[in-house]
């Protein structure tokens, strides 16, 4: 039996509540999500809150990857698979990881993935690593690229304001399969989760009013 479902019919509302109710979160954009069909989620990341927050502003299940080490955790592994999450091999050529992101959104899922590879100290998003343009081309799936701001300061002593902006899917079509494509597509969702991100933070400084993301529409320079 398949108990990704139930995990999180049962973790939405809980752990996504309580997520968003930790955050007061706020989330833009969320209807841009294709109601089906396989796509990666390419997310930003600041804090260990943000993959609940994310799958909280998400309309659909996500599958995410994560560092084995979280899955050699006790209890916490057994968790994070329930819901749907694999483990990678930071730091080296990870062939299964890779064969699962492509098998997940083959079969009409929603591949979420934290593109910097890492958390972010920096307080800003950082370069984004070409795993999700590599799947997007070769499996001829949209990327929608995402925000999270206000997770860099969020901590349970001091919990702070988080939003999460959604961006419009990307389509890589004409791109070669090959490090070039991968590149200049990595360039691209760089660009746009920056720029929402960008745009979360006059938003917060306008005190989060209702307002529409950016469109991807704008000519992209790499």
């Amino acid at each position: 039996m398949n108990v990704v479902p139930i995990a999180w019919a049962i973790g939405r509302p809980t752990i996504g509540g309580a997520a968003s109710l930790a955050t007061r979160l706020h989330v833009y954009g969320r209807d841009r999500v294709p109601q089906d069909g396989g796509c990666v989620v390419a997310s930003n990341h600041f804090s260990w809150i943000d993959p609940p927050v994310l799958g909280a502003a998400c309309p659909r299940i996500l599958y995410y990857m994560a560092k084995i080490e979280a899955h050699r955790a006790p209890g916490l592994g057994a968790l994070i698979r329930a819901f749907g999450c694999f483990p990678v091999r930071r730091g080296e050529s990870d062939r299964e990881a890779v064969r699962t992101m492509r098998k997940i959104v083959a079969d009409g899922k929603a591949l979420g993935l934290f593109v910097e590879g890492t958390r972010q100290r920096t307080g800003v998003p950082g370069e984004v690593q070409p795993g999700a343009a590599m799947v997007a081309i070769q499996e001829h799936v949209p990327v929608v690229p995402v925000a999270i701001h206000g997770s860099e300061w969020w901590s349970l002593k001091r919990p702070a304001r988080v939003s999460v902006a959604w961006g419009d899917p990307i389509l890589f079509e004409g791109l070669p399969k090959g490090g070039k494509g991968y590149k200049i597509a990595s360039a691209q969702i760089q660009h746009e989760i920056r720029r929402l991100w960008e745009w979360l933070v006059v938003v917060h400084e306008q005190g989060r009013p209702p307002g529409v993301p950016p469109s991807a529409g704008d000519l992209f320079n790499p």
